[in-house]
């Protein structure tokens, strides 16, 4: 984790500039007064989604909660639809049009997986299965295929005619 944020400094400095250049070119094509018009209302459409989607979430969140359902793809979509209105919020172009492609629904959704997926790697199966609720393992009949590298040890799977089963991963506790 420390490793990456010596980083930090490097990667804001390139997107300073990166936005700069975008204010630059824009305003060489349309003025000068029409690039500060169209950050500036790029802006103002990041507050006002800022706020709606801080609602979407919260909603979302607590009718999960209170259906007890696990609330993990709530939580994830409503992480995507903040970080997205918080980059069109930031006044910019470029960070203006990834907040706006994060809003489109097809790109929110891919966003939204990859969140949870890097959500499953670094809390443990248990916390995974909370939040996410269980998974669907695929069962696969025939000798096991030799892996490249040491995995963690494998979650128990339950074989029923062969088909896929749906079931919840369950740390081990610790032996007696």
């Amino acid at each position: 984790m420390r490793r990456g944020l010596r980083f930090v400094p490097v990667a804001l400095l390139l997107a300073v500039l990166v936005e700069v250049a975008a204010f630059v070119l824009l305003g060489r094509a349309v003025g000068f007064g029409a690039a500060v018009l169209v950050v500036f209302a790029a802006s103002l459409l990041g507050l006002v989604l800022l706020r709606r989607e801080g609602m979407r979430a919260w909603r979302g969140f607590r009718t999960a909660a209170q259906a007890g359902q696990p609330p993990g793809r709530q939580v994830t979509d409503g992480l995507v639809g903040l970080a997205g209105a918080l980059l069109l919020a930031v006044p910019g172009l470029v960070s203006g049009l990834v907040g706006l492609l994060l809003m489109v629904p097809p790109l929110r959704r891919l966003a939204r997986a990859g969140v949870q997926r890097t959500a499953e790697r670094r809390v443990s199966s248990m916390v995974a299965g909370d939040l996410f609720g269980p998974r669907t393992v695929r069962v696969r009949q025939g000798a096991p295929q030799p892996t490249p590298r040491p995995q963690p040890e494998p979650p128990p799977v339950v074989v029923d005619g062969g088909r896929a089963i749906e079931g919840e991963i369950v740390e081990p506790g610790p032996r007696n």
